[in-house]
């Protein structure tokens, strides 16, 4: 994804002057959570490594709203929570699959559509439709959770995402507030305009590169500072808008980490928190979970 396309959305938004909010670009409503027929959920958070295997879906949320969805997830075990992954700008779900697979064999179903009008390779590509995305989002949900019964622990639903991702996931929480998160995590992301989180108080893990010269940090950190929710900011001293492989391994273990505690009220997984972050020397670590 290169710096000017993912600058694009910035500057799109300025120029059309957009102060809707994420709802009034939704097409339809955050859905309710569906009953789904489940063997006992795990009461207690997955621990080891699990073999994976990965299936692609042909969702469509409209015919004008493909949303190819790959989802990676443990071959064994489960009901399992459920991740649900955004990408950025021009970008495809393969690009993040070092993270996402990390999640999934981490004992975690993990599902990244690849968005109709912002994924690399669309004819009809347009930034603003990041505004749409939420919903998208809350409808891949919807229908993992009727495509895959008793695999998914209904209690258990997250939302991640990188950079535009990040802007969807913070909109699940907003303006289309998606009743069944329980937690996120939003990797070098903002908000595009000014939309009150709303609902349940849900942790956020925030994961921005100090050096980011297209999502400034300080754009993170002012949600971060206005959230009165459970909050942990991962600061990566030399990153910039993407992870290299080096700040990968600390980033994926302190996500996986914060899913576990998030997720599971895992309190150990909490207390190795600052720890994952700052292994190597390459970020900073500050939280408030116990607000």
């Amino acid at each position: 994804m290169g710096r000017v396309q993912r600058r694009t959305l910035l500057k799109a938004l300025a120029l059309t002057g957009a102060t809707a909010s994420l709802a009034a670009c939704s097409t339809e409503p955050a859905p309710a959570a569906q009953p789904s027929a489940s063997a006992a959920p795990a009461t207690t958070a997955p621990t080891g490594t699990f073999a994976i295997e990965s299936e692609k879906l042909e969702l469509s949320r409209g015919s004008d709203r493909p949303l190819p969805t790959t989802i990676w997830y443990p071959t064994s075990g489960g009901p399992f929570a459920l991740i649900l992954f955004s990408h950025g700008l021009t970008a495809t779900p393969s690009e993040y699959e070092t993270l996402l697979i990390a999640w999934a064999k981490a004992g975690f179903a993990v599902a990244a559509p690849a968005y109709p009008h912002t994924s690399a390779g669309v004819r009809d590509y347009n930034a603003l439709d990041v505004l749409n995305q939420p919903a998208d989002a809350s409808y891949v949900i919807t229908e993992l959770l009727q495509r895959y019964p008793g695999q998914i622990d209904t209690d258990r639903i997250a939302a991640a995402g990188h950079s535009a991702g990040g802007v969807t996931t913070l909109g699940m929480l907003s303006g289309t507030r998606d009743t069944r998160l329980k937690a996120a995590v939003v990797l070098a992301g903002r908000q595009l305009v000014t939309t009150p989180l709303q609902g349940a108080a849900t942790p956020i893990l925030f994961v921005h590169g100090k050096l980011d010269d297209t999502v400034a940090i300080a754009d993170a950190r002012s949600v971060y500072n206005a959230m009165t929710w459970p909050k942990a900011f991962m600061t990566v001293t030399r990153g910039n808008h993407v992870a290299t492989s080096a700040e990968l391994p600390a980033i994926a273990a302190t996500s996986t980490d914060f899913w576990r505690w998030s997720l599971f009220a895992d309190e150990t997984a909490k207390s190795r928190l600052a720890a994952d972050a700052t292994e190597g020397g390459l970020a900073t670590f500050e939280e408030s979970l116990d607000v």
